[in-house]
């Protein structure tokens, strides 16, 4: 078993790594032979979207789970706590700051078309009237932390939003990991994708965390 970073995080701005943190990792660890044949001899570049407290980019970094001498590592979240809350997070964990960049956008609005080889996103997917407004304020912390968590309709409707541009964001070869929760239906969720798409879509793992059951899909042309 390969080890969780350490982290160390104002929990009432960032979200706490928590079960569908950890079933992110856990995945990525099964996946780890998998993404070194595919990406081990040349450059990959690596996103994260909403990294929070930073806990998947430091492990992907730490585990070497992409040769870092290979790999360049953005973390992007909307919410500027958890870009500093990463940079503390990979600095705790000896990572080397010169492969890592963290960028404060929505989704993939700062990242160029077709570039991503890997991309994680551990999605707002709880169920809400709406998805929270963008707060006026970095102090506003409550607010920037239900972003993290309130996913609209269903929980789907930013992770909707990023199925619509997931064949803008991955490169050619490229592949991403979306974790979904029970409540999401996935199944369906699913079945429209390939069905409009025609992509490959596999079942990482499923975990029951308490009431929910979380589960992890792979992307891929």
């Amino acid at each position: 078993m390969l080890p969780t970073p350490y982290v160390k995080c104002d929990y009432d701005k960032v979200y706490e790594p928590a079960e569908d943190s950890f079933l992110i990792l856990d995945c990525l660890e099964k996946e780890h032979d998998f993404l070194k044949q595919k990406f081990g001899n040349r450059l990959a570049i690596v996103c994260e979207i909403g990294s929070g407290s930073g806990i998947v980019t430091t492990f992907l970094m730490q585990n070497k789970i992409i040769p870092q001498e290979n790999s360049i590592h953005l973390a992007v979240d909307i919410n500027p706590w958890a870009l500093e809350a990463t940079l503390d997070t990979a600095k705790l964990n000896s990572c080397k700051s010169s492969f890592l960049e963290v960028i404060q956008a929505d989704l993939n609005s700062s990242i160029r078309n077709n570039q991503v080889d890997v991309l994680i996103f551990n999605p707002p997917y709880v169920p809400a009237e709406c998805v929270p407004d963008v707060p006026g304020s970095r102090e506003e912390a409550d607010q920037w932390l239900d972003l993290a968590l309130l996913g609209g309709k269903d929980g789907m409707a930013i992770t909707d939003k990023l199925l619509r541009q997931l064949e803008q964001i991955l490169s050619p070869d490229g592949v991403a990991y979306i974790l979904f929760c029970a409540r999401n239906k996935p199944k369906e969720v699913i079945k429209r994708f390939v069905d409009t798409y025609k992509w490959n879509v596999k079942l990482i793992e499923t975990r029951i965390a308490g009431w929910e059951v979380l589960s992890v899909y792979s992307f891929t042309r």
